[in-house]
């Protein structure tokens, strides 16, 4: 099965709607989510601090920050 990597925050508006996609096209797609909260690690603050949310797969950013739906969907049918 496919992961997606998911980096968040605490209290990011964005991360909460970018979840919803992402739990919405799980049913179209199948990949697991692995969620990591870049509070947690300088390492991780410091790569991606300003790009909040960042989705990943494949070690390959598919988007970040402004979340759509449509950029996800065509990345996941490839």
């Amino acid at each position: 099965m496919d992961q997606v990597i998911f980096y968040t925050r605490n209290q990011c508006q964005l991360c909460k709607e970018a979840m919803q996609l992402l739990t919405i096209l799980q049913s179209e797609f199948s990949f697991e989510i692995i969620e990591k909260n870049i509070d947690e690690s300088d390492e991780l603050t410091e790569k991606y601090g300003l790009m909040i949310p960042v989705i990943e797969m494949n070690n390959e950013i598919i988007q970040y920050g402004q979340i759509d739906y449509f950029t996800l969907q065509s990345f996941l049918k490839k």
